[in-house]
């Protein structure tokens, strides 16, 4: 099968959102080579056991590129994950900026979290996970089961 035909239609704010969230991954990559090289560099081994530290972040990293790139693919699996993610990263601004006094840090990474959140709640985005069809409202596509009522329906159709 193509890379053309595994990537589904989803609207601009879906893709967005996908490419915000790539954003804490690749931090999170990052900061896990800094500290591994910064260990590397050491005379002395650390006391702390920096590669666990650095493989917590390498995992945390794949969940959120996973999402970030299930977004940008336009699959309605990653929305769910993407949501919790800007959740999360609200929360790590809120604590760099407050109990950590550095707000030049945590007010981007809140207004990050914030616009993914946002993105993934307009109206484009909803109706998509929806899978609402043309003169459709939001109630009527959740009855019918959404874009999974509507991938039923289309089979029993036989399109």
């Amino acid at each position: 099968m193509p890379f053309a035909d595994k990537i589904s239609p989803a609207p601009r704010e879906v893709r967005l959102a996908g490419a915000f969230t790539a954003l804490p991954g690749v931090t999170a990559v990052v900061l896990a080579v800094v500290l591994v090289v910064e260990e590397l560099g050491r005379d002395v081994p650390s006391p702390v056991n920096v590669y666990a530290e650095a493989g917590v972040y390498l995992v945390l990293a794949a969940g959120t590129l996973a999402c970030a790139v299930g977004l940008l693919m336009g699959k309605l699996w990653a929305r769910s994950p993407a949501v919790v993610v800007s959740l999360l990263v609200i929360g790590v601004g809120w604590y760099s900026t407050g109990p950590s006094s550095r707000p030049s840090f945590g007010v981007p990474i809140i207004l990050l979290g914030l616009v993914v959140l946002v993105l993934l709640f307009r109206r484009p985005s909803r109706a998509w996970a929806l899978g609402m069809e043309d003169g459709e409202t939001e109630e009527e596509a959740a009855e019918r089961g959404g874009a999974a009522g509507r991938q039923a329906r289309r089979e029993r159709e036989g399109k």
